[in-house]
């Protein structure tokens, strides 16, 4: 979507500029298709697509990545955007599930 989104992303996560939220952390280890290392979220940051982007979220826009680990394990990662004070907050992670995403961007329609 707009590069300058994901420079910012790439810029914080590259920087350590990034939180995670205690939900993300849990949604992590309990993941049904298995734990989301760290090192996982890290794969992923190093190519990720914007597939939706929620600029009316409160109290920080927030944006819905797509991307594959290493492995080619696909991921989702729900980050907010502090641009005042340069950092991405993980709010949540998990792998998609194949029977609702079609090529890990698209949902599955009703």
């Amino acid at each position: 979507m707009i590069p300058l989104l994901t420079e910012f992303i790439k810029y914080c996560f590259n920087n350590n500029n990034v939180l995670y939220t205690k939900h993300a952390l849990t949604e992590m280890e309990n993941e049904d298709f298995g734990v989301i290392k760290d090192q996982e979220i890290s794969e992923l940051f190093e190519n990720f697509d914007i597939i939706k982007e929620y600029s009316d979220d409160k109290p920080y826009p927030s944006a819905l990545l797509s991307g594959y680990t290493k492995k080619r394990r696909p991921l989702h990662v729900v980050c907010a955007i502090n641009k005042n004070d340069n950092i991405i907050i993980i709010v949540t992670v998990y792998h998609p599930d194949p029977n609702k995403w079609i090529d890990n961007k698209r949902r599955l329609k009703k």
